[in-house]
């Protein structure tokens, strides 16, 4: 923020002007924008090529913060790398989850001429595909979980279009299976998510069949707005649930520190699929470094703008690495022993990170 919170705060005002909507420029808890003002500053004066590069944020919550955050810092250092520069401070965007703020976000960074967007989240990508359909501008996505069923690719080894990107796709088997080995006796498990997100239906989807196949009793609730999700939660509890799992679902993911504290009064365990529930008070999260993702996203964009790599044919690139990350409060709360867990965990071969609830990533 900083220096450039200034000029990303003068950019959303025009564009709010030029699109006479609320649209605001966004710094979200990116700590890169200080850096990016250094870093143009020094290639200027070296007189590389400056790439003009849109990033558009689905929403504000801890693990797109994170990886919006790792991406910027990241391309300041290939910048520095490669004396170029990565001008993305007056073309950052925060969709605040909204498809028609994102489809006017899209039709300014056109407008602008930039010459990379980089969406990060699935709804993100799925409304700057759609706005990119006539153009010739290459899109490279972030965190997009299955970007063969959510039409983004063709395939992972060869999109086939303008397009390419970082794969966050969820392990959900390895979800389930740290739920029973936590509590190997579990008879029920709570699905909660939202049915307005497509990158949801898959992992749902692996959830239930695993559950069946198991004789675990499924309850699916789900809600598209943090009132909605809170009431799910509700009902999930009222259902008297033995845990409850969430897959990368940003509205779940974005109403989490409003529903932890009458999960851990429920006594109710949260399995998810990002690192950033437990740390906004969920009890794990499993799944992908959400940091390495910025950084892996901030070199294909690198690829794709410096060394002319073609995205139709540069493979979509998942992210491995996983762990489960605990939020030890929480662990204590639900009448859990940290040491149980860890030994549970480390069984599976799964390395537990410990976090204590804050709203966001120091």
């Amino acid at each position: 923020m900083k220096n450039t919170t200034m000029m990303r705060k003068m950019g959303a005002a025009a564009l709010a002007l030029t699109l006479a909507v609320g649209l605001t420029a966004c710094s979200g808890s990116g700590t890169g924008t200080t850096s990016s003002a250094s870093s143009i500053a020094s290639t200027s004066q070296t007189g590389g090529e400056t790439y003009k590069v849109g990033i558009v944020k689905f929403m504000d919550h801890a693990s797109l913060d994170q990886i919006e955050s790792s991406l910027q810092e990241s391309l300041d250092a290939l910048g520095a790398e490669k004396q170029v520069t990565f001008d993305y401070a007056d073309y950052t965007y925060n969709g605040q989850g909204d498809a028609s703020t994102l489809t006017q976000i899209a039709a300014q960074l056109i407008s602008d001429e930039v010459d990379v967007i980089v969406p990060i989240a699935t709804p993100a990508a799925q409304v700057m595909l759609a706005a990119l359909e006539d153009e010739e501008i290459p899109l490279v996505f972030s965190a997009v979980s299955d970007p063969i069923t959510d039409g983004m690719v063709q395939s992972m080894e060869a999109p086939g279009v303008n397009v390419t990107g970082t794969s966050d796709a969820l392990n959900t088997e390895m979800i389930m299976n740290l739920m029973l080995a936590v509590n190997p006796e579990i008879k029920s498990v709570g699905i909660l998510y939202s049915n307005s997100e497509s990158s949801s239906t898959k992992p749902v989807q692996e959830a239930e069949a695993f559950l069946t196949e198991n004789g675990i009793q499924v309850v699916k609730k789900s809600g598209t707005t943090t009132d909605e999700v809170n009431s799910a939660v509700d009902a999930l509890i009222d259902a008297k649930v033995d845990a409850i799992f969430t897959p990368t679902d940003n509205t779940v993911m974005q109403a989490e520190l409003a529903i932890y504290e009458k999960l851990q009064e429920a006594g109710i365990p949260h399995y998810a699929g990002a690192d950033s529930f437990a740390l906004n008070g969920a009890f794990c999260g499993y799944g992908v470094n959400y940091v390495q993702l910025g950084q892996e996203t901030a070199e294909m964009v690198s690829e794709v703008l410096v060394d002319g790599a073609d995205p139709a044919v540069t493979p979509v690139r998942i992210m491995t690495g996983e762990t489960a990350t605990v939020n030890t409060e929480t662990c204590e709360a639900i009448g859990l022993n940290l040491d149980d867990v860890k030994a549970a965990f480390s069984g599976l071969g799964i390395e537990v990170v410990e976090t204590t609830t804050a709203e966001s990533f120091s």
